[in-house]
């Protein structure tokens, strides 16, 4: 698939097929295949010895049988940890997946939202920097036809945009649209604005339709108002559940 030919609308799966199986772990993400989701969206930051992991939360403590924060362990710790039996017992082999791990396993079959977390974003730029792994795994895995960066530090876009002109890069939002977030879709030559989907109007959607964006909204603890989006306009949904997309 294409990030430049996609169906409408756009069923996004929310860190993997999470109302199924344990999200962001590579059940999660294979589900999402096998439930008709055209695109996974997953979290990443960095481990404390600067390795890309998917995880959304700060620390390990809600999603695995460890405790603390992420950027405290090393890759090899964080990949010891059961990332599955907090959901269901049948899910304890599941582990916390590399970036690298996630691409090569939906390879040619799913799109990629990859969501940075902004609290990775170190503002003198290192060499190692978060988005600056995540430009450069992408090119050596040759997905960038394949790949949407998203993120709600929109410095962190920019550093990207500046070493790539083409990659997709979308904005994430919690509040509606204003002047700022106009200014920086124009700057960042961006590809789309996924807002959280409470504060989305129909004017909104019709705006950066104008102006060439996509808009996927998302879903906010489990809940997402499909119809209401959809008769808005929007291009995706980004869902927990492939039900709320089939309403």
């Amino acid at each position: 698939m294409n990030i430049d030919h996609l169906p409408t609308p756009l069923y996004i799966a929310h860190r993997g097929l999470r109302a199924r199986f344990p999200e962001n772990t590579l059940p999660a993400f294979m589900g999402a295949g096998d439930a008709g989701a055209q695109m996974i969206e997953l979290d990443v930051t960095l481990s404390r010895d600067r390795r890309l992991v998917v995880i959304h939360d700060d620390t390990v403590d809600r999603t695995t049988n460890g405790r603390g924060a992420v950027s405290t362990l090393t890759l090899a710790e964080l990949s010891q940890l059961d990332a599955g039996s907090w959901f269901d017992p049948r899910f304890r082999y599941a582990r916390l997946p590399t970036l690298a791990q996630v691409l090569e396993a939906v390879r040619g079959r799913l799109l990629v939202n990859i969501e940075i977390k902004p609290e990775a974003f170190e503002p003198d730029g290192p060499d190692n920097a978060v988005e600056r792994q995540v430009l450069d795994l992408v090119h050596r895995e040759q997905m960038c036809d394949a790949v949407l960066i998203s993120s709600f530090e929109w410095r962190m876009l920019e550093n990207i945009r500046k070493r790539d002109d083409r990659i997709a890069l979308g904005l994430l939002s919690e509040r509606s649209a204003d002047d700022r977030l106009r200014d920086w879709y124009g700057r960042l030559q961006a590809f789309s604005w996924h807002p959280d989907y409470r504060v989305l109007t129909r004017p909104q959607v019709e705006e950066f339709h104008r102006l060439g964006a996509r808009v996927f909204p998302y879903a906010v603890d489990g809940a997402i108002d499909t119809l209401g989006m959809l008769a808005m306009g929007v291009d995706g949904l980004i869902v927990d559940d492939p039900k709320q997309m089939k309403e």
